[in-house]
């Protein structure tokens, strides 16, 4: 049946009208709305600037191919509970997310029902065993931020309860991926010094708020294989000495100068290398993209074990007024805890 010359009208109005307002949509809006099945990114904590950075760099309009068409579509904001510093970022950042078209939601368990994968940025780390076992129970492959908890002992749990869950996870500090890095052949390494800040918060071990940087980096160049420490504090300066199973020293220095200072020297076979400055986020949120499609990740549970260890084997050579600590017996002792 041929339309009258009204209801042509019409048609073609309304069609003019949607074209109008689909012009004035956010193009973040729809590339986030159009976010395939397989392809949703929930967060859960909005108290750290990752989780701004990250949508941002995720939901752009012109996102880069590396990052294979994820987007973050959703976001439970908290977060931590008593942590100033992170708890008064939650309602600007809540804010910020929202106008790149990320949906707030009440509840992890509503968060999982439109997401496939999730970034777990809640920026205290006593809380991510709790907010990690609903994501492991909806079998989704989840990345852990910095750090990834608040002690040696929930470390451990995290991974033993992955493995029961047959899910495997990853975490890692954006410093790992620090400028010069990829110049650095490790089999040629003998040697490390590294430097971050490394600011104190009450509610975790000295090192694993802010040191864990420059730890992750030190670890990032010289591999695993690290058998004691000690730590001198030194001016305001934590020194923690690392000797590896095989001889090679590595030493982290953390400042509290309140200056944001990433870096170090490899020293190597062929000569030295001078590490720094922080790259930013995107080498590591290629690598946490990587591992949702493909299930890999690029830091083993044994290697991130390993760097808890170190940090907790030198806040007990402090506690023990600077005396070397192995790393095998803070193991020990957390896995009795």
């Amino acid at each position: 049946m041929k339309k009258s010359f009204f209801s042509r009208r019409i048609f073609i109005k309304n069609t003019a009208l949607s074209t109008l307002a689909f012009s004035f949509i956010n193009p973040e809006s729809v590339s986030a709305k159009s976010a395939s099945v397989g392809k949703r990114v929930g967060i859960i904590g909005l108290d750290t600037s990752h989780s701004t950075a990250f949508t941002k760099v995720l939901n752009a309009p012109d996102a880069s191919s590396d990052f294979l068409g994820y987007k973050i579509v959703a976001a439970y904001p908290h977060g931590s509970k008593d942590i100033e510093s992170s708890t008064k970022r939650i309602p600007s950042y809540t804010e910020e997310v929202k106008k790149l078209n990320v949906e707030i939601v009440d509840s992890i368990e509503s968060l999982l029902e439109k997401v496939d994968v999730v970034l777990l940025e809640t920026n205290d780390g006593r809380r991510h065993l709790e907010q990690l076992l609903p994501v492991l129970k909806a079998g989704k492959r989840v990345f852990i931020d910095k750090p990834i908890a608040a002690s040696l002992s929930d470390v451990l749990t995290i991974f033993e309860t992955a493995k029961k869950y047959q899910m495997p996870l990853f975490s890692a500090s954006s410093l790992r991926h620090i400028k010069g890095v990829e110049k650095v052949d490790k089999t040629k390494v003998v040697g490390a010094d590294t430097f971050s800040p490394a600011v104190l918060e009450k509610t975790h071990p000295d090192l694993f708020w802010y040191g864990i940087h420059g730890v992750e980096t030190l670890y990032t160049v010289m591999g695993t294989g690290c058998k004691q420490v000690t730590r001198i504090n030194n001016e305001g300066t934590d020194i923690v000495v690392g000797t590896w199973a095989d001889g090679r020293v590595g030493t982290f220095r953390g400042t509290r100068t309140g200056k944001h200072d990433y870096g170090g020297t490899v020293y190597t076979q062929n000569g030295n290398i001078v590490l720094g400055p922080y790259g930013g986020y995107e080498p590591l949120l290629k690598d946490i993209v990587a591992y949702f499609e493909t299930g890999q990740v690029p830091v083993t549970p044994e290697e991130t074990i390993e760097i808890f260890a170190f940090m907790e084997a030198a806040d007990e050579s402090k506690r023990q007024g600077g005396v070397p600590v192995t790393l095998e017996s803070v193991l020990k002792k957390a896995r009795k805890s």
